[in-house]
């Protein structure tokens, strides 16, 4: 199992829009969370106008959610994000959307960072190989 390093953390709020008809919290809502922690992360090291001056961007290249209980408005979840993989060219995030006593959703992410000039995979920060 690979190691993994906690590098983003917050309480979630759910918002009328984030339901559907039944009450509980639409399945695309937990991908925008995770958008959301892993903006959070990277905001910690580089921020997205630090990252414009090297012309650079992160980009995704793959998400996966396994929905495992309903959350509904009445829940108070709380999101994590962990750092599973880093390397010259490409990174991987896991999630959790949990509340206090039930995981709601897990979830990972694999993704780099792109050079908006060169049009092409860039080099990961070294910021965020030193984590």
């Amino acid at each position: 199992m690979q190691e993994r390093k906690l590098v983003a953390e917050k309480e979630i709020e759910v918002n009328v829009y984030d339901i559907d008809a039944m009450g509980i919290v639409s399945n695309i809502v937990y991908v925008r969370w995770f958008e959301d922690l892993r903006t959070a992360f990277i905001n910690q090291y580089m921020t997205y106008s630090e990252m414009m001056k090297f012309n650079i961007s992160p980009i995704l290249m793959r998400t996966e959610a396994d929905y495992k209980v309903p959350l509904t408005i009445h829940d108070k979840p709380v999101g994590r994000c962990w750092l599973v993989k880093v390397s010259r060219m490409k990174w991987e995030l896991e999630f959790e959307i949990a509340t206090e006593d039930k995981v709601h959703c897990t979830g990972y992410q694999k993704g780099g960072f792109y050079n908006v000039v060169d049009e092409k995979i860039a080099q990961t920060p070294k910021v965020f190989l030193e984590i």
